[in-house]
């Protein structure tokens, strides 16, 4: 349907994907389609990374239960962890931005 003459159209709301740039600054999406291939895309790993969290979380919980870990061991399971919060916590705010645009 196009637009009457005069009338703006409605704008579209960019989409905070789950992946920074190279430069590691936050991409975002302005599609007026829901389900084309970078909006799957991004859905699908959203779900990879949430899952991924969900697995370091368990692996780094028997590191850190274990008081004679090694350093080594610990710091990688903190870096792990830290790279996994980071994800999830993206995910939750570009969520959150498309819930508010509901």
């Amino acid at each position: 349907m196009e637009p009457v003459s005069g009338t703006p159209e409605p704008a579209l709301s960019p989409r905070l994907l789950p992946w920074p740039s190279p430069e590691g600054k936050p991409c975002y999406l302005v599609t007026d389609q829901a389900g084309r291939y970078l909006s799957r895309l991004a859905d699908d790993l959203e779900v990879a990374q949430l899952a991924t969290g969900t697995d370091v979380l368990g692996l780094a919980g028997a590191v850190l239960d274990d008081p004679v870990s090694p350093y080594t061991e610990v710091r990688y399971a903190g870096l792990r962890l830290a790279e996994c919060l980071a994800d999830a916590l993206r995910v939750a705010e570009s969520r959150g931005l498309r819930l508010s645009d509901s």
